[in-house]
């Protein structure tokens, strides 16, 4: 086996392994670390999963991390099936495969990578070249002016070594190309910023790892956005799911769209900002359900609950009341009016917030207002008007009735949300929470069964009521739970069930993986 430690131990712990193509040519002494060859990793059967009579047992933990630094990641070489193998064997390898196929798609990496363009131009204006290269060591680099950049890089990456080349064209900034770079592309004169940052990196691993296991049960991540002017919690509800979450012995992080890189150190995450398909958040969802994370909202209840026309289909195919319906498109506009009548309504197929619906109230309104969605949406929800003083919202967790509350409407106003664009003000009609005792069964009944054609995720499910018939508009993932309204029955019994929820399925994750790996 060839294998060096930084500490010249050649007793091997393992719980840190430096994979190269040869370990003998590693020009960086980073301690308590293990420096081993690939074909050593992938071949030498003490490293594999089953381990058969008579062949060579080391000591490496089932939670190892593999750092792959082989000098290509190319598709099926040794670099590539070093990460593919870590992760077969319950290792923890950096980077994961996932983020091997990123790095070959430069479109994809500057798709990621929109959101840091305003910290690109801010940082590199001042430079009078027009092509920067910045070299990347775990998250730091040589030049403190850009750590924030490399972090964000290497945070969303999460590649060890790096280089990020940008251009500059018509006075805008941006990033070119992204590479996985060898320690030998390492300059001398880096080396030890690089040894810096591994050790550095490597203790805050260990420092969380111990705080997990001797301080917390499991970490939660709530992502959340500070700039959002209307997120789906208040922060005093922010705080009290937090209040909640350590109540059962589980750490909180709230983090943002920055830390995506981050997400493989948790146990779930939960989503706390409005929630679209072609959106971060969605692609936060996936990542988290992929690297088996406990997720809400799930990417499956994002997809269904985001499209209006989806829903439709949905809540007719199982004969769910709604209102009067009709899939819109350029050939039947003109069945519009005849069966839905005058006021009627139409739905952008991904609107939310009341952001994409508009009243209809005239034949003459129609053609135009209808022309502009259909802009957007081959297909757009047109329904009926259904006027109501309040709708109802109730909101369903783990396939259990939760909370109900009344949205009442502005003053004047048709929707829950009044929005004047001239002025660039809202208003919202009052929330009045309701004991589930007190609601209508009719209303908590037909919320159910609806929400559970979508999954077991958490949402909010919107309801009118004429007479004694109940119509489901929608069901929506992401539901809002503000300090003051929805909780204003069950108070913080509303957050300890949800918190609940996220430890219950964390355990049942937990007792499956023991489960699994007591069958290997």
């Amino acid at each position: 086996m060839r294998c060096k430690t930084a500490s010249g131990d050649q007793r091997l712990s393992m719980s840190i392994l430096i994979v190269v193509e040869e370990p003998d040519a590693w020009p960086l002494e980073i301690p308590g670390v293990t420096i081993i060859s690939a074909r050593t990793y992938l071949t030498d059967p003490g490293f594999a999963i089953n381990h058969g009579a008579g062949q060579t047992h080391h000591s490496l933990n089932r939670s190892a991390r593999v750092f792959n630094l082989c000098k290509s990641y190319h598709y099926q070489g040794s670099g590539y099936y070093v990460s593919l193998l870590a992760e077969a064997r319950g290792h923890k390898p950096l980077p994961k495969v996932g983020a091997i196929e990123d790095l070959q798609s430069q479109n994809l990496i500057r798709h990621l990578t929109e959101d840091l363009s305003a910290l690109i131009q801010r940082l590199l204006a001042p430079l009078a070249m027009n092509d920067f290269e910045l070299h990347i060591y775990f998250g730091r680099t040589t030049d403190s002016r850009y750590n924030r950049l490399s972090h964000q890089l290497f945070n969303l990456l999460q590649v060890p070594l790096l280089s990020a080349r940008f251009e500059r064209h018509r006075n805008q900034w941006s990033l070119r190309s992204i590479r996985a770079i060898d320690a030998s592309d390492i300059p001398a004169c880096h080396q030890e910023l690089a040894v810096l940052a591994a050790t550095e990196y490597f203790k805050v691993k260990s420092r969380r790892l111990w705080q997990k296991k001797h301080i917390s049960r499991f970490d939660l991540a709530i992502l959340h956005d500070p700039d959002n002017p209307e997120p789906p919690s208040n922060a005093k509800a922010l705080q009290k799911f937090r209040d909640a979450a350590e109540e059962l012995s589980m750490r909180v992080k709230f983090i943002t769209r920055a830390d995506i890189g981050r997400l493989p150190q948790f146990d779930a995450l939960f989503i706390r900002d409005t929630t679209f398909v072609n959106h971060y958040t969605y692609y936060f969802s996936r990542l988290a359900f992929a690297e088996r994370l406990v997720v809400i909202d799930d990417p499956e209840s994002i997809l269904k609950c985001n499209n209006k026309v989806y829903l439709a289909e949905l809540l007719a195919r199982h004969n769910i009341p709604t209102p009067k319906t009709l899939l819109a498109h350029r050939d039947n506009i003109a069945r519009i009016i005849p069966e839905l009548g005058l006021p009627c309504i139409l739905k952008q197929p991904d609107s939310s917030f009341s952001r994409g619906v508009v009243k209809i109230e005239t034949e003459a309104e129609l053609l135009p207002r209808i022309t502009e969605l259909l802009a957007k949406s081959v297909l757009v929800i047109a329904q009926e008007w259904l006027p109501t003083a309040f709708d109802w919202r109730v909101g369903i967790l783990d396939r259990k009735p939760l909370f109900v509350a009344k949205y009442y409407f502005p003053p004047g106003h048709w929707q829950v949300i009044k929005r004047d664009v001239q002025k660039r003000k809202m208003s919202e009609g009052s929330t009045q929470a309701i004991p589930l005792g007190e609601t209508p069964p009719e209303v908590v009944g037909i919320a159910l069964k609806s929400a559970n054609l979508i999954g077991d995720g958490f949402y909010g499910v919107d309801i009118k009521q004429s007479g004694n018939r109940c119509y489901v508009i929608e069901v929506n993932d992401n539901p809002n739970v503000d300090a003051g309204n929805e909780d204003g029955v069950l108070k913080d019994v509303l957050y300890r069930e949800v918190m609940g929820v996220f430890l219950k399925r964390i355990e049942a994750r937990e007792r499956d993986h023991k489960s699994a790996s007591s069958e290997t």
